[in-house]
């Protein structure tokens, strides 16, 4: 018996050994690749301060209307995210990407992702940038919850949502992420695990969308030192209770077009995805319901029948 427990005890040690070896191998290289990586990762708008600490806003184009991206949680980076559906916009109208803590350019922090605090540093850092309102919002998934918030305790700031797939309070009612796994994910992303999986880096932004090699190099960049960071992680902690106190409030008295995908890559079936934004705008006598034969990053698969929707919505408006 004690031969035996010895044995199994030396297997262990072993093992444990090669799991620690290969985490130190993970973690060097991860930050011998950041450190070569450090030219690369430059911000493409501008920097501003957002109590104490700095927030990306990316602007493009002009005309009357201001067009506001929200990207959805663990978007690594927003403005290239977006980059396909705004570029067909931005000859007609304003566009600005918000990046917020944790995501893109932004600086990583250890704030409480609470839906005030998100709404509050977006509206700073965006009056900050010299940006100011009305807005038409385009949210992409769990920003959906930030918009309908955002119109609800600041209704003349938002003229509209264009939401992107974006995510309703009813999503969140049987919502229950495990959180030991997400916090395992961050682990796995800190030490660079996702540099040894192939192709995980490339979004549906890389992709079906229309980035250039270049913008396609940056994206992978900046995926890497933003996956899973603290902040998107308390955000995806707080999400729940977010979206009950959005839904608490009711939906807002804002024009809205809503743009739904498939249910693939959403955690739903079609069936009960469509279900869901159906009964949603059932409930707004100015909203309306696109369905498109897409997966969740609608944008960036079908930006063009997006945009031209868009021009005409936003055409209505000033009718």
């Amino acid at each position: 018996m004690k031969i035996g427990y010895r044995r199994l005890l030396r297997i262990f040690t072993a093992i444990l050994s090669i799991f620690l070896l290969a985490i130190s191998v993970s973690y060097v290289n991860h930050k011998i690749q950041l450190s070569k990586e450090d030219e690369l990762f430059v911000p493409t708008g501008q920097l501003v301060e957002v109590n104490g600490h700095k927030m990306h806003i990316y602007t493009e184009g002009n005309g009357e209307e201001m067009l506001v991206f929200m990207s959805g949680s663990g978007t690594s980076s927003p403005v290239l995210d977006f980059k396909s559906l705004y570029t067909l916009l931005s000859d007609q109208y304003r566009i600005v990407v918000v990046e917020k803590a944790g995501y893109g350019f932004s600086e990583v922090t250890d704030r409480n992702q609470d839906i005030d605090t998100m709404l509050s540093e977006t509206r700073k850092a965006l009056l900050k940038s010299g940006v100011e309102g009305p807005y038409i919002l385009f949210p992409h998934s769990m920003s959906g919850i930030e918009a309908l918030n955002w119109a609800q305790v600041y209704p003349d700031e938002v003229k509209a949502i264009i939401g992107l797939d974006m995510a309703v309070p009813a999503v969140y009612e049987n919502f229950d992420m495990n959180m030991s796994f997400v916090r395992l994910g961050a682990f796995a992303a800190n030490i660079g695990v996702p540099r040894w999986i192939k192709n995980l880096s490339e979004s549906d932004a890389i992709h079906y969308g229309t980035l250039t090699d270049e913008e396609k190099e940056l994206y992978k960049v900046i995926f890497y030192r933003r996956t899973l960071t603290k902040d998107m992680v308390n955000e995806i902690k707080n999400s729940k209770a977010n979206a009950q106190k959005v839904n608490e409030a009711g939906i807002p008295n804002v024009p809205m077009l809503l743009f739904s995908s498939n249910g693939q890559g959403t955690g739903f079936d079609e069936e009960m995805w469509i279900e869901i934004q159906n009964d949603f705008i059932t409930r707004n006598s100015n909203a309306m319901l696109i369905e498109l034969d897409s997966s969740h990053y609608v944008h960036s698969i079908k930006y063009e029948r997006i945009a031209e929707e868009s021009v005409k919505f936003i055409g209505g408006l000033r009718d």
